[in-house]
């Protein structure tokens, strides 16, 4: 089988007869020729959108990276700074603690930081490590804090609840401690305390802290307060006007706890005042004038 290509012009004419194998075998060959072209510049192309695409997503993370990086820098810059004035803070503490307890009597090395302590370490390159220092020196101090407040308060109440000064904020000492002339009777007696004669009304104080143990009338005494200061102490204020206190209240130094009378055994306006010695009367005179 065959086919006749006829093709008839003006000039020319040109007829050619051709095989249905032949026809067939180019017609192949020209679909192959023009797939391989096709294919091969759809490929460039594609690869070329590919890179493309590739490139740009590399560019944008290359952008992101360098921002995290700027911002990654500011904020460890950020925690360094933090970290520097958080030492400059505790060196700060540092002085005050050591005059605090210097103030109190106390050795100020039991309240200070080790000398590394003191120190921001700049060559440690481990920013954790800095932060874990601090952590570590932060409650370093606030242990060293705790321990000379603990020591601090418990010197304020030995020093509050030792006696010292005078029962009352205005008066004078009128009778000492000892044997003397009994008002009463006109012979020779033992006083047992001292008086401070006053005016009536104004404030009987504390001369310690303490627990009051009485407070009422008692016999030769008139009105009566009785402190309780621990160790052994304890103190009398008798012949008050009126009673400010009860039993049972805890006292503060120099609180007052009465007004000045004449209830009693007494002659006139004034405050008797005993100091107390595991239950026996001892001379006041001494913690008066501490």
């Amino acid at each position: 089988m065959s086919f006749t290509i006829l093709y008839k012009g003006n000039k020319h004419r040109f007829v050619k007869r051709i095989s249905a194998r032949k026809l067939l075998s180019l017609s192949v060959i020209a679909s192959i020729v023009f797939l391989i072209s096709s294919r091969s510049t759809e490929s460039v192309y594609e690869n070329h959108v590919r890179v493309n695409v590739v490139k740009t997503g590399l560019e944008q993370q290359a952008k992101l990276v360098d921002q995290l990086k700027t911002n990654t820098q500011q904020q460890v810059g950020g925690i360094v700074n933090q970290l520097a004035i958080m030492q400059n803070r505790i060196n700060k503490m540092e002085l005050l603690t050591a005059t605090m307890a210097e103030n109190a009597g106390l050795n100020k090395d039991d309240f200070t930081l080790s000398e590394e302590m003191q120190t921001l370490d700049v060559t440690e390159h481990s920013l954790t490590n800095q932060i874990d220092k601090m952590a570590e020196t932060l409650d370093f101090k606030i242990q060293q804090l705790t321990a000379l407040e603990s020591l601090m308060m418990g010197l304020n109440i030995e020093r509050q609840s030792e006696l010292a000064g005078r029962p009352v904020g205005k008066g004078w000492l009128s009778s000492y401690y000892g044997v003397r002339k009994d008002p009463f009777t006109g012979r020779p007696s033992m006083h047992k305390g001292i008086d401070f004669a006053g005016k009536e009304g104004e404030d009987v104080i504390a001369t310690g802290a303490g627990v009051v143990t009485w407070s009422g009338s008692r016999y030769g005494y008139g009105n009566l307060v009785e402190i309780d200061h621990g160790n052994g102490l304890r103190t009398r204020y008798g012949h008050n006007a009126e009673l400010t206190v009860a039993v049972g209240d805890v006292v503060t130094k120099g609180q007052g706890i009465a007004l000045v009378g004449n209830t009693g055994r007494s002659t006139g306006a004034h405050v008797h005042y005993e100091v107390l010695k595991n239950g026996q009367q001892i001379d006041p005179l001494p913690f008066i004038y501490r």
